[in-house]
């Protein structure tokens, strides 16, 4: 098996390409002289890195600060609306994370989306193009996760073996009561993924999915410092401890001290190297340096071992450059999904 060893692997990643399907005024990128801007169902425009979309780019980026992988998933509005609408969308989107893996050479491993018309169904799909699982929202069209209509992504995610990468939507504006860029971005959505963390704890969806795989971005948000608060409103107990456990966590958190309190919440098996890469450019090669205060055995854990571990790789026959886990060598040579058959 041929490929670049996993030494550094980041999770929490977005793409998005050109020539998505105008359904419902969704979310698309457009390409101008090598400008690239997501247009919105209202016409508004976002510019947006060159690396988002051209894989090539993105390889570079990920050299200068030392990524051996990483892991895209789509642009959040993008996941969010392939919800809502036309089925085609979310296959559009899901058949581009899919090319910029086969572009890669297999250093880009991707997470699809799915649509509220049958999930399962393009579960299945997602994983017949090597994919490794689905990024969701802390809410689906206003919904929370614990609520019965995102019951079957748990279950058919869950049956299959997929992983969920769990990202906030609309910038955390629904728990917040005052609007504004910076305290969305700061405040809104650390809450909103705290608020989705309660749901998959409290909401019962780990204690009835145990073998399901699911991480938070942003360091899983508040929760960290607002779960022993939780725990006790809420009457929790040893059940409510080992389903925080369960939860992998990125960290991306802005400050690297913040980093041991998130490995004794949620265990040092826990930690997932996150940038939010192309975005925040400036922010990731501080993000990938920030699991540099962690002790030996729990960074190396963080920057490989437990990417692997979430993603439901098998470790047999599949050498790493760390003594752990190791490269898929492309989409040819990926190792199957825990439960998925080859």
């Amino acid at each position: 098996m041929t490929g670049r060893p996993y030494t550094l692997v980041d999770v929490h990643a977005h793409h998005c390409g050109p020539g998505l399907p105008a359904l419902d005024g969704a979310p698309r990128l457009v390409v101008d002289d090598g400008e690239g801007r997501i247009v919105d169902g209202e016409g508004r425009l976002r510019a947006v890195p060159t690396a988002l979309w051209d894989v090539p780019t993105r390889l570079t980026e990920m050299d200068r600060v030392g990524l051996s992988h990483q892991v895209i998933s789509p642009v959040p509005e993008v996941m969010e609306r392939a919800w809502t609408i036309d089925p085609g969308y979310a296959r559009a989107v899901n058949d581009q994370i899919a090319q910029a893996c086969r572009e890669s050479g297999g250093r880009l491993i991707g997470l699809g989306c799915l649509p509220r018309v049958d999930p399962r169904a393009e579960l299945q799909r997602c994983l017949t193009l090597g994919l490794r699982g689905v990024e969701t929202g802390t809410r689906m069209a206003g919904r929370d996760l614990d609520g019965e209509e995102t019951a079957e992504i748990w279950a058919a995610c869950a049956d299959a073996g997929a992983g969920v990468l769990v990202h906030p939507v609309q910038r955390g504006r629904g728990v917040l009561g005052r609007a504004g860029g910076p305290l969305e971005i700061g405040l809104g959505m650390p809450t909103d993924t705290a608020a989705a963390a309660f749901a998959l704890v409290a909401g019962g969806v780990l204690d009835r999915h145990p073998e399901l795989r699911v991480a938070l971005t942003h360091g899983g948000g508040t929760f960290s410092w607002v779960a022993p608060r939780l725990r006790a409103a809420s009457g929790g107990d040893e059940r409510w401890d080992r389903a925080v456990r369960r939860l992998f966590v990125d960290t991306l958190v802005q400050d690297p001290a913040l980093l041991p309190v998130l490995a004794a919440r949620f265990g040092p098996d826990r930690l997932l190297l996150g940038t939010d890469s192309p975005f925040m450019p400036d922010h990731v090669t501080r993000a990938v340096h920030s699991v540099d205060v962690l002790p030996d055995r729990s960074r190396r854990a963080a920057q490989v071992d437990n990417a692997l571990a979430f993603l439901g790789l098998h470790p047999v026959g599949i050498p790493t450059g760390n003594g752990g886990l190791g490269s898929p060598g492309g989409p040819a040579a990926a190792p199957v999904l825990h439960g998925d058959r080859p």
